[in-house]
């Protein structure tokens, strides 16, 4: 049993030392994803503002 525990020991101490690691791949990726959410983030407050707007509207009357 003991065996058996350092083993799994070793193998989850591994995959927590490189699972942490953020490389510049990571970074670039992260750039890739967010650049289109910024570009399109004002848009989309926008439309949420005018649809809102449109309800009350359409509410009150």
């Amino acid at each position: 049993m003991k065996e058996w525990w350092n083993r799994k020991k070793e193998k989850t101490r591994k995959h927590r030392k490189n699972s942490s690691d953020y490389t510049l791949f990571d970074f670039i990726l992260d750039i890739f994803f967010w650049i289109p959410e910024l570009i399109v983030l004002p848009f989309r407050i926008l439309f949420w503002l005018a649809k809102g707007m449109i309800r009350n509207l359409f509410d009150i009357f």
